[in-house]
C-alpha cells in the first residue's frame, strides 16, 4: 500500500509538471486534449507499461494547479467553439511555488522506506542523507543547525557533475578539454565515462580512454577546463567499482598487485585512534611490541599513502616494504630542511 501511494503521488507530480510546462508556453495554444497527450506521452516515457489517464485526471490536475495546491490562475482564451488553456501571468510555475503537501509525502514516504536500510553494511550513507532531507527540506524544525556535513562549495569541478553524471547514465564519449598539475596547457582526452567517486573533497571521473587502453584513467573535475560530447561508439563497463577501489587508499591506482604495508605506532594514544579508525578494510588487529605497537594493511603503494602516514608524523612509522620506508624518509628529510 505504501509504495502505491507513492507511485500514485509520483505520477501526480509528474503530470503538474508537464501540465506546467505547457501553460508556460506561449508559443503555442494548448487545448485540453494537447494536455492530455503530452501527460500520456511524458507517463509511458517514465513508466513504459503506464496505460496513461483520461481527461477527468487532467480536469482535477487543472484544479490542483489553480485552487487547491498552488493557487496559479489559469486563462481559457475562447477560439470558436474551442478553448486553449495558459497561465495569466507567463513568469508564474509551479517550480516557484513552496513545497506543497503532496511533495511533502512523497519525500516523507521515500525517507521512511530509506530509514528501514539504516545499519545495513551497504547503506551507510543512509544515516548522513536522512538527517539532512529532514533538515533541509523543512521536515523538522529548525531552530538552529544540530548537524552538519563536510562540504567545499567553493569547489571548481562542481558544475561538471550533472554533465558526467549524465554521460555516465546515458553512455556518452566525451571530448574533456583538460590540464593536469604537471601541463602549462591543455590537452583533449576522449573518455567513455564509466564512475565518479569524491575522494578527499575532490571528485574524480573515472573511464577507458582508448590513447591508454590497458589502464583506466582517471581525471580531477576542477582541472577540466570543457567537456564536448562526440559522435563515438562507447566502449561498455563492466568494472566491479567496489572491487576496484578495495585494494588501495585513494583514487591513483597503478596496474600492480597489492603488497603487505606494514606499520609501527609509537604510543597508546595514537594506536587507539588508528584502531577505531582503521586506515584501510584490511588493517590487521593492532598489537603491542616492544617500544610501541605493529599492524599491516595490504594495498597498492601510491601517492595518497604516502599522505595518510605523513599525516600522523612523528607517531606512525612505515617498517615494510623498504622502499616505501626510504620514500616517506626522503618526505620527512626535505619537510626538515624546508623548516630549517
Amino acid at each position: 500500500m505504501e509504495q502505491t501511494n507513492i507511485t500514485r503521488n509520483r505520477n501526480a507530480l509528474l503530470r503538474h509538471r508537464v501540465i506546467d510546462k505547457c501553460l508556460q508556453n506561449r508559443g503555442r495554444r494548448w487545448t485540453w486534449e494537447d494536455l492530455l497527450h503530452e501527460v500520456n506521452k511524458a507517463l509511458v516515457e517514465d513508466n513504459p507499461k503506464s496505460e496513461g489517464v483520461k481527461k477527468g485526471t487532467i480536469y482535477e490536475d487543472l484544479k490542483d494547479i489553480e485552487t487547491r495546491i498552488y493557487k496559479i490562475e489559469i486563462e481559457k482564451i475562447k477560439d470558436g467553439r474551442t478553448s486553449y488553456l495558459r497561465y495569466a501571468n507567463p513568469l508564474d510555475s509551479i517550480n516557484k511555488q513552496p513545497l506543497n503537501e503532496t511533495e511533502s509525502v512523497i519525500i516523507k514516504s521515500a525517507l521512511t522506506i530509506l530509514s528501514r536500510f539504516k545499519g545495513m553494511p551497504q547503506f551507510e550513507w543512509i544515516n548522513e542523507i536522512i538527517p539532512f532531507l529532514e533538515l533541509k527540506m523543512g521536515f523538522v524544525k529548525k531552530e538552529k543547525e544540530v548537524i552538519s556535513f563536510e562540504n567545499n562549495p567553493d569547489y571548481v569541478g562542481l558544475s561538471n557533475i550533472p554533465i558526467l553524471f549524465n554521460a555516465v547514465v546515458n553512455k556518452r564519449v566525451l571530448k574533456i578539454t583538460y590540464r593536469d598539475f604537471k601541463s602549462s596547457v591543455a590537452y583533449d582526452v576522449e573518455l567513455h565515462p564509466y564512475h565518479l567517486r569524491q575522494h578527499n573533497s575532490r571528485w574524480f571521473v573515472f573511464g577507458y580512454n582508448p590513447s591508454w587502453p590497458d589502464t583506466i584513467q582517471n581525471l580531477a573535475l576542477d582541472r577540466i577546463k570543457k567537456i564536448e560530447e562526440i559522435a563515438v561508439k562507447y566502449k561498455p563497463d563492466n568494472t566491479n567499482w567496489d572491487d576496484y577501489f578495495a585494494d588501495m587508499i585513494g583514487v591513483t591506482k597503478f596496474n600492480l598487485t597489492p603488497i603487505e604495508i606494514k606499520i609501527f605506532i609509537t604510543d597508546a594514544e595514537q594506536a587507539a585512534y588508528i584502531q577505531t579508525k582503521p586506515l584501510h578494510q584490511t588493517q590487521k588487529q593492532i598489537k603491542q611490541v616492544e617500544g610501541g605497537f605493529e599492524t599491516s594493511i595490504n594495498v597498492i603503494p601510491n601517492y595518497e599513502l604516502e599522505k595518510l602516514i605523513l599525516s600522523f608524523g612523528e607517531r606512525v612509522k612505515i617498517l615494510f616494504p623498504k622502499l616505501l620506508q626510504e620514500k616517506i624518509a626522503k618526505r620527512v628529510n626535505h619537510m626538515h630542511r624546508l623548516y630549517t
